[in-house]
């Protein structure tokens, strides 16, 4: 018979797999950034918080707070290097305010993790204790990084187009989340339970409003380019005119 540590390990092993797969999720949002030269309509507000999600776990699972939690650790330092690297493209794809904010906003996030770990290892001196400090940080701050998208949420309700809230993106916050809180549950730790049982009904609620707007997003898609090509066809006449007329003018 399979013990329940096993079942723990492989569900474990998979959400890291998911988790990959939703820290990688953003690749091409970030890609059409990288091809426009520019961030458009679309929110840092996600990444800069799924960065401090990821650093806030890596500081849970170390062995002087919380032993055992190697997947913990190997899943978030992943996720620390690739959402710094979409920051950093936010950076270089973003001006004034706009960078200003998301400088201002790192600035605190490593000041404030290096803060807290300073803080746990000094003067909370049982694992319990560092376990439970850094662990309501992370129940915090993990339901933050779920519900970070709320922002886009808002707008897609007022626009009633889904076309900055990527699919893929919310699909693998959902199974993400499955996974994780299945994780949790086996061996019951609340820290892990509380944030990803409230990532899978922020997920739900994304894919309902994705399947509510879907069809409204693609008339509108559908309009912005009718009006291009409108425009576009506008200055071939105006352009065609003036050639004529400029050739007239040589008789």
């Amino acid at each position: 018979m399979i013990s329940p540590d096993t079942i723990r390990t492989v569900i474990g092993v998979t959400g890291n797999g998911t988790a990959l797969v939703l820290f990688l999720s953003p690749v091409p949002t970030f890609y059409r950034i990288w091809k426009k030269g520019s961030v458009e309509q679309y929110s840092p507000v996600p990444y800069v918080a799924t960065l401090l999600n990821c650093m806030m776990w890596v500081l849970y699972g170390l062995p002087l707070v919380h032993p055992h939690s190697m997947l913990v650790i190997t899943i978030n330092g992943t996720g620390m290097a690739i959402e710094l690297t979409y920051v950093t493209l936010f950076l270089l794809y973003s001006a004034g305010a706009g960078r200003r904010k998301v400088l201002l906003l790192l600035a605190a996030e490593v000041a404030f993790v290096a803060g807290v770990a300073a803080l746990v290892l000094n003067l909370a001196h049982t694992h319990e204790r560092r376990s439970m400090i850094v662990g309501i940080l992370c129940v915090l701050f993990g339901t933050g990084m779920y519900a970070a998208p709320l922002s886009v949420m808002k707008m897609v309700i007022e626009t009633k187009s889904v076309e900055y809230m990527p699919l893929f993106l919310s699909l693998a916050s959902l199974v993400n989340g499955i996974c994780w809180t299945a994780y949790a549950l086996i061996r019951f730790d609340l820290y892990i339970t509380i944030p990803n049982g409230l990532g899978v009904l922020f997920s739900v609620a994304q894919l309902i409003l994705y399947a509510i707007y879907y069809k409204s997003t693609q008339q509108i898609i559908e309009a912005r380019m009718r009006k291009a090509d409108q425009v576009a066809m506008t200055e071939v006449v105006v352009d065609g005119k003036s050639n004529n007329n400029n050739g007239a003018g040589h008789y």
